[in-house]
């Protein structure tokens, strides 16, 4: 991404914010038209030969010319259905510009996604009117869902795995989507945003995740508040005013609301930094490498969360279930070594005893407590194989979320990575770590 540019319009941003209602009234005025009402896995493109390639794409929509920017897995598979990842520029950036990555280049291509991806997804990136989204007439949705009938006619795409990002102006594209289609998008990220260009409809359940700053002078933190709250009521989670850095602090806290509708999950990504979508802890400019940012794993993995092609899924254990984890391999429950209630406490497998120190609650917001009010952690918010898993108190971050799998498996929802017994250990004492998901015993779970 161009570190200069998005900040270059500023002023425009900030017009466009007071305009809001205007360009709101115009994208309710047209009738919904969306490419598809229900999440279907597989679409008319797979076991065909493609015809389109990566690169840029023309199409004629709402009787207008438009261009579009399509990268197709180096790997691809008509066979495979992928993920469709929309990635929408900010006021007066590009396509080429969200597609290119900018200066950094490939890492921070589509918000740093497709290098995350490893070629496991499809991703477009739209050209705007006048380089912004304004959605008069509900036009730019209408551009979405004709680019969505073009691409799924001839690729292979997992049409319960559709998702759309943006910062700034592509943010408000991004909320337009979550508004007006959130039957078609699976979920949708908004860095940075706003209500620009409009919210038609707007009271449907779709998963949401919102990245804001509490500097931001072009789009103050307070837009990015309210369009979380819309989802915060649809999705039916328990309201909360989420925790947020201090001023100064140079860090981040992402939230995972409670009580949400299984499926729907709410996010919120509060951070100390201005206008970016890139933000990086430790930094106080705005014009950080995006490729360093802490925003791309945490927009992939609550992307990727969902998985397969079910476009609800529901764990295994149902929350608010309560008990004993006990290890597949070794027959021993997931234990807090010495009974310890201290934040920090490393996990490991013990003999089941039914002691409080091996009893887990499964909560609606994915986390697993102890004790009631100490959760099951991935140490540091690491993501590297062998991040040990310790408790630490309750925060609602991604590094305490876990979803548990129908095969028995438990992924950290943070790292995307699974609870696992290290080195294949049996022996009481053996400690728990994440690594990288092998579908091995010594990563299978199950209530004792």
């Amino acid at each position: 991404m161009s570190r200069l540019r998005y900040l270059l319009t500023a002023v425009a941003s900030a017009l466009l914010l007071a305009l809001a209602t205007v360009h709101a009234a115009l994208g309710d005025s047209a009738p919904p038209r969306p490419a598809q009402q229900s999440a279907l896995a597989g679409t008319a493109g797979c076991g065909r030969t493609p015809t389109l390639r990566s690169g840029s794409q023309s199409i004629t929509t709402s009787g207008k010319n438009r261009s579009f920017i399509l990268r197709i897995p180096d790997n691809y598979n008509n066979n495979t259905p992928y993920r469709l990842i929309f990635g929408f520029h900010w006021n007066g950036g590009t396509a080429n510009d969200v597609d290119g990555g900018g200066t950094s280049g490939y890492p921070w291509s589509y918000y740093g996604l497709r290098a995350l991806s490893n070629n496991t997804a499809i991703f477009v990136a739209p050209q705007g009117f006048n380089n912004g989204w304004a959605n008069s007439g509900g036009e730019d949705v209408t551009f979405v869902d004709d680019m969505i009938r073009r691409i799924e006619a001839d690729l292979c795409v997992d049409t319960s795995q559709r998702f759309a990002m943006g910062f700034s102006y592509g943010g408000g594209m991004s909320y337009a989507l979550a508004c007006a289609r959130a039957t078609v998008f699976r979920a949708v990220a908004v860095y940075s945003g706003g209500q620009l260009s409009g919210c038609s409809g707007g009271n449907e359940p779709i998963a949401y995740i919102g990245l804001h700053g509490l500097r931001d002078s072009v789009l103050n933190i307070s837009a990015g508040r309210s369009l979380r709250d819309r989802f915060v009521r649809n999705n039916g989670c328990t309201p909360q005013n989420p925790p947020e850095p201090a001023q100064g602090s140079l860090t981040h806290v992402v939230t995972f609301y409670s009580g949400c509708r299984a499926g729907y999950p709410v996010a919120w990504a509060a951070f100390d930094a201005g206008h970016t979508p890139g933000p990086v802890d430790g930094k106080p400019g705005d014009f950080e490498p995006g490729e360093n940012s802490w925003t791309r794993p945490v927009v992939w993995n609550f992307f990727t969360q969902f998985g397969g092609t079910d476009p609800d899924p529901t764990p295994t254990v149902d929350p608010p279930a309560a008990g004993a984890l006990k290890g597949v391999a070794s027959g021993r429950c997931l234990d807090v070594n010495g009974a310890s209630q201290a934040n920090g406490a490393q996990t490991q497998i013990w003999d089941c005893n039914g002691q409080s120190n091996q009893q887990w609650t499964s909560t609606g917001s994915g986390e697993l407590r102890v004790y009631g009010g100490k959760c099951l952690d991935v140490n540091g918010a690491g993501t590297a194989d062998g991040t040990s898993v310790i408790i630490w108190d309750c925060n609602g971050q991604n590094n305490q979320k876990w979803r548990l799998n129908t095969d028995g498996t438990i992924t950290a929802v943070g790292a995307n990575k699974c609870l696992d017994v290290s080195g294949y250990g049996t022996a009481n004492g053996t400690k728990v770590q994440i690594w990288t998901c092998t579908g091995a015993t010594n990563q299978k779970w199950a209530r004792a």
